[in-house]
């Protein structure tokens, strides 16, 4: 909080601001060079073949983009946050997808018209051609993954079968890296073209690997996690805590999440995001879920000792982004787990907790919550009961009444996501300024 106070006086640049203007840098000074490399590379064989190599230029920067989007960085996720690189990976997955789209179509009918012949005649031909082949290859694996990818589709999948039919994505990248690397057009228009084109390659494969393997396998091996107790915490609510070597030496912060896996338990694949329940203290971890799927389910059944698996620390959910010195932390059911682990953060006094549960049986580490915010000198509100039956705690009015001065506070919201939204919405109309709202989804996909 002294770090945030010292931010304010200073007047310095908020950290999720300037990791979007470091990415949107990046994005427009690639642009540039992309732009002068096309028009300094000369034109196509024909106009047609020339509209397609701008679009195939810019499909293999828009590919770069996306594998720093889902590398995982730490600076970049601690300041953004996973659920909004996700939004961004999806919508520029698209543009990905009829960027290609458009190139492979005018390739066919660029060479169609050069050499005379049939759409379909020419659309065959790339079979004798290595560099085509290979792109029509990666440009059929998108098109597929795509596909799969539209809500329509995706919500009738599982998340295994989604999740490993979006792995051959790695097929495409591999594909359109060698396709690249024939087409001379490209990586050997010049010797500044290819060496810009070898950097950026090497920068966004190298930032995906470090991210996505390197970093987790190396945290993992260094610190050994392993369950220490599983604590029910209720009928269908369990703890699990873990412990590990040099803890003290894990970046990971209150309101952050981990990907968990329990080998020899789960199959590799049964991945949950887990948020932590309590702050890191440099001795223990600890998870606490509602049984709602396999993996969650079968946490009680985790032996104790058993190796742990974990990617992360990930998320944006922290008091890094604190801008006031008054804080409102609203939770609903199981999402008060990060808003727990928050209030050990917490500086004494000027925190208000709204809770929000059926009833009060089914209020997660309420004992917990309770002394926490005594222990700060805050304020504690059990919103219990069915929405609806005269219960809509809410609405701008509704919020306004229990915490009158709202939009002189930092809002923490971590609940399922109609809450969520309804409380996003109720903030907009309450004019809480958006650098004072902090919300996140845990999720994969």
């Amino acid at each position: 909080m002294v770090a945030t106070s010292q931010r304010e006086r200073r007047g310095s640049v908020p950290p999720n601001v300037a990791a979007r203007w470091a990415l949107w840098a990046f994005v427009i000074v690639n642009v540039v060079v992309v732009e002068i490399l096309f028009f300094t590379a000369g034109a196509g064989k024909n106009g047609i073949l020339t509209v397609a190599k701008f679009f195939g230029l810019h499909a293999a920067l828009i590919i770069m983009v996306q594998l720093l989007l889902v590398a995982r960085l730490s600076w970049v996720d601690r300041r953004i946050g996973m659920d909004r690189l996700t939004v961004w990976h999806r919508w520029v997955g698209f543009t990905l997808f009829w960027t290609i789209l458009t190139h492979a179509t005018l390739v066919v009918l660029g060479y169609a018209a050069l050499d005379n012949a049939s759409v379909a005649k020419t659309f065959l031909a790339p079979a004798g051609v290595p560099a085509s082949l290979l792109g029509m290859l990666a440009a059929t694996t998108i098109v597929v993954v795509a596909s799969v990818s539209t809500r329509y589709v995706r919500r009738r999948l599982r998340y295994e079968t989604w999740h490993g039919l979006h792995l051959l994505l790695y097929l495409a990248l591999a594909l359109v890296f060698v396709h690249q690397l024939l087409e001379t057009t490209t990586f050997r228009s010049s010797p500044f073209a290819t060496a810009y084109w070898w950097a950026l390659w090497l920068l966004a494969v190298g930032a995906l690997v470090v991210g996505r393997i390197a970093v987790p396998l190396w945290r993992n091996a260094y610190h050994r996690f392993r369950v220490a107790a599983v604590v029910p915490e209720s009928d269908d609510v369990v703890s699990v805590h873990v412990t590990g070597r040099n803890l003290d030496r894990l970046p990971a912060r209150a309101g952050q999440f981990f990907i968990w896996r329990f080998p020899g338990h789960n199959h590799w694949w049964l991945a949950n995001p887990f948020s932590l329940s309590a702050a890191p203290n440099g001795r223990s971890l600890r998870l606490t879920a509602r049984a709602v799927g396999a993996t969650s389910a079968g946490l009680r059944r985790v032996p104790v000792g058993s190796r742990v698996f974990m990617e992360g620390p990930y998320g944006a959910f922290t008091s890094l982004h604190r801008t006031r010195p008054g804080a409102l932390l609203i939770a609903g059911g199981v999402g008060i787990t990060p808003v727990r682990a928050l209030l050990e953060e917490q500086p004494r006094g000027d925190v208000v907790v709204l809770y929000r549960v059926r009833s009060e049986n089914d209020a997660v580490l309420l004992n917990e919550v309770r002394h926490l915010v005594a222990a700060h000198g805050g304020r504690l509100h059990l919103l219990a009961g069915r929405t609806g039956d005269g219960v809509r705690p809410f609405e701008p009015d509704g919020l306004r009444y229990l915490v009158p001065d709202i939009a002189n506070r930092d809002v923490y919201v971590c609940g399922p996501p109609a809450m969520t939204a309804a409380v996003l919405s109720a903030l907009r109309l309450l004019r809480v300024p958006n650098s004072q709202v902090h919300a996140e989804k845990f999720s994969l996909a």
